[in-house]
This record gives C-alpha cells, structure tokens and sequence, in this order.
C-alpha cells in the first residue's frame, strides 16, 4: 500500500476536525484558546506524521500611548507556513500568513503574534467551526446540511457479488435477486444507493445468504 500524500493527510484532519468548542472568556466574550486548537489538532498532526514550520519573513512594530499613558506596542508579522510530510520530508505546502500582536510591556509583542498567528492559521486552514453551540448539537446541525456520500466502489463490488451469490444458492436469476433486493430498499439501481444504505443493504443480504447456505448444506 502506498504511502498519503501531504494533501491526502491534510485532507484526513480537515475531516476529523469540523468543531472546537469556544472554553476561554473574556469581559464580553468567549473565543477558542491556543491550548484548545492546539490540543485538538495537535495530536491529529502526529498521527498523520505531518510537522508544521512556521517561519517570520517579515516584521513591523507601531508605537501608540493608551489612555493611561502607558506605550504600547503593535507587532505585525508576516509569516511562512510550512507544512512538512515527515514520510517524505521533501513534500512540503507553503502558506503565506500575517499576524498581529499588542503588548504594553514590550517584551511579549512577537510572542503574542505567534501565539495568534498560529492559532488562527489552523483554525482557518482546516475551516474549522468555534461556535458557542453544544457540540453535539453542532455535529447533527452539520450533518443535517451535508449532502448524504454514496455508495463506493468497494460496497459496489461487494453487493455485485452477493447478488451472485445469492443467485447461485437459491437457483434464481441475478436479475431478479438484484432487483428484489433493491426494491426493498426502494431504489432501481446500486448506483444510486446511498452510502449508509448500502452498508445495510451489504448486511441484510450477508445474513439472508449465510442462511441459505446452511439451509443448502443440510
């Protein structure tokens, strides 16, 4: 079996990783901290062998005074995301970045921007959902709105052959075994099943012809 492409593991955690909840609050509002992104994707990120580089390429720092008369100062960076398939480290996906950081002190301005940047180039770059809804509630919603997957080409074959073997076992016309089965699950053709449906289908049919074999063999 050959190995994923970047893109293919990229795509594998896009997949696991529709929702991450707002835990973090402020005065006025909740958000999404760095540890909540970072756990959740973090560890997707190992089990795909997939390193990302982050890389300044550029920087720009502001000077203003708050109302108390305190200077702050307004980091921007502009950054180089890298994403590195350690299964083949010369599979990489740059990504240009901008992030900001503001700081009164002046010592923590290019930690908070990375800290931010990071943070919102993985929430962006997987399209990840930081809704105040349930999560729970949040999965049904998006499944609800998801157009259903249809059937495989994997299922395809393996109902193909159960049809077969059906016909085979009780002396019927594939035809008509085809047919009847699909009519029960109300469709003309497997083609047009649905994804879930043929799972059902594959174990209906699976059950009914483990059946007839014992039946067959008495």
């Amino acid at each position: 079996m050959s190995e994923k492409t970047l893109y293919q593991k990229l795509q594998n955690i896009h997949k696991k990783v529709p929702y991450i909840q707002k835990s973090q609050q402020a005065s006025k509002y909740s958000y999404a901290g760095s540890s909540d992104v970072l756990g959740t994707i973090h560890g997707l990120m190992d089990e795909e062998k997939l390193i990302l580089i982050p890389q300044i390429t550029n920087k720009n720092t502001e000077t203003s005074q708050n109302r108390k008369g305190s200077t702050v100062i307004f980091t921007e960076l502009m950054m180089t995301m890298t994403w590195v398939n350690s299964d083949n480290p010369d599979e990489k996906l740059e990504c240009q970045w901008y992030a900001q950081g503001i700081d009164t002190a002046g010592e923590k301005g290019v930690g908070k921007a990375l800290t931010y940047g990071e943070k919102y180039f993985l929430l962006k770059f997987f399209n990840v959902a930081t809704d105040d809804l349930d999560p729970d509630a949040f999965q049904e919603n998006v499944k609800a709105q998801k157009a259903p997957e249809l059937i495989n080409d994997e299922q395809k074959k393996t109902l193909k052959e159960l049809f077969n073997s059906m016909a085979s076992v009780t002396k019927t016309p594939i035809e008509k075994v085809s047919k009847a089965y699909l009519k029960k699950v109300k469709s003309d053709s497997i083609e047009k099943l649905q994804e879930d449906t043929a799972i059902g289908l594959i174990e209906l049919v699976t059950n009914q012809l483990n059946k007839q074999t014992e039946k067959a063999g008495k």
